[in-house]
């Protein structure tokens, strides 16, 4: 989509920066880092949602651009 190397680089440190704790028994266990994702309920998700979804629209219209992909409605 076009974003610079120091505005990936921003994202992907928020993304593994984050450490995670649960409770056992009460108790909380040491820290570790996930492997994958974000976390439920992490407030950036929504945005990270939204720039995926501007991504597959783009690559939706441009394989309609060049009719590998058409919808039922507008097949001929």
């Amino acid at each position: 989509m076009g974003f610079c190397v120091r505005w990936i680089g921003s994202i992907k440190e928020c993304l593994e920066s984050s450490t995670i704790s649960i409770l056992v028994n009460g108790s909380p266990i040491k820290e570790f880092f996930p492997t994958k994702g974000f976390r439920q309920g992490d407030p950036t998700t929504p945005f990270l949602f939204l720039i995926v979804a501007e991504g597959l629209a783009g690559m939706i219209r441009q394989a309609v651009k060049k009719k590998l992909y058409c919808g039922r409605i507008q097949c001929n």
